[in-house]
């Protein structure tokens, strides 16, 4: 299955405490990812990165939320370049940036599925939910809150990006690799009808028996799936230069085995790459390992 790719680079760290996920966008670029998504017999075009907002030059606003005002704005500036990449017939990629974005590039792709009376199923693939509001969420950083958005809980700026809500219904969401909730968060986790399998799921089960049963949840009633994928999901020793690195991740090949299950499921619609810092990785490990990954996801096999 041959893709036109379009490139779209978000240097956001707006959403997090940690800088230096502005970065990751380039780190992908500098690992060679657009003559490698070539070599597979893609079309690849790049139309650089959105507009964001520097955070040294504006008060972060409400403590439960910092920097809201300018993530939505980023976020509704995404969502419109995704959205008329899917019209234009191209699967975007979307570089990050922290995870945050996502509300603007799933709530694009949810959008653009909406004007035909059809729906998108998510595969969040993470360490963590990101499934806090700003009344549960400890730090108040956003890039822990766009899954919740997402399916209709949060703040208003966000639930209502794309002028409807929810934009993904919870039961055509699945996370995978979760091991780090917040404890307000996982009553929100539980009660609100998405699906997870956390590490001891893939522990007990295997990655491959999970990612049936979650590519089965995202395509049921579906048109297609984004694919949302925090390099955190990896364990640290394999990705190090992530925003919020957590012990116990998914190895190597397990997370190359998620990707390559995804290709030959043949219904990814939108990809985003998201929490790569440069600023903490070891010679681009991470970033390199995220084109790879990608390329899994594109259809790359090992014979």
């Amino acid at each position: 299955m041959a893709y036109k790719v379009r490139i779209i680079g978000v240097p956001m760290d707006l959403g997090a405490s940690r800088r230096g996920v502005d970065m990751g966008p380039s780190a992908v670029r500098v690992a060679g990812l657009q003559s490698r998504i070539k070599q597979l017999g893609h079309q690849v075009e790049d139309v650089g990165n959105v507009a964001v907002k520097q955070p040294e030059e504006q008060h972060y606003g409400d403590k439960r939320s910092k920097y809201l005002k300018e993530i939505s704005e980023t976020c509704k500036g995404l969502a419109a370049i995704v959205g008329q990449t899917i019209e234009d017939g191209c699967l975007p990629l979307v570089l990050g940036g922290d995870h945050s974005l996502a509300v603007g590039s799933v709530g694009g792709a949810a959008a653009s599925f909406h004007k035909q009376g059809r729906r998108i199923g998510l595969l969040w693939l993470d360490a963590h939910g990101d499934m806090n509001t700003p009344e549960s969420s400890p730090s108040g950083n956003v890039h822990g809150m766009p899954l919740a958005s997402l399916i209709g809980y949060g703040p208003p700026e966000l639930v209502d990006l794309v002028g409807f809500r929810p934009i993904l219904e919870p039961r055509n969401v699945v996370l995978v690799g979760i091991r780090d909730l917040d404890s307000k968060e996982q009553r929100l986790v539980k009660q609100s009808g998405v699906h997870v399998f956390t590490m001891r799921d893939i522990d007990e089960r295997g990655m491959r028996d999970v990612m049936s049963d979650a590519l089965r949840f995202a395509t049921d009633d579906t048109a297609g799936v984004v694919v949302s994928l925090d390099m955190d999901f990896l364990d640290p020793g394999e990705a190090p230069g992530v925003g919020t690195p957590v012990r116990g991740g998914v190895t190597y090949r397990e997370a190359h085995l998620a990707m390559e299950m995804i290709a030959d499921s043949r219904v990814m619609v939108a990809l985003e790459v998201v929490e790569i810092n440069p600023v903490i990785d070891l010679h681009n490990k991470t970033g390199n390992l995220g084109v790879e990954l990608v390329l899994s996801g594109m259809g790359k096999k090992i014979l």
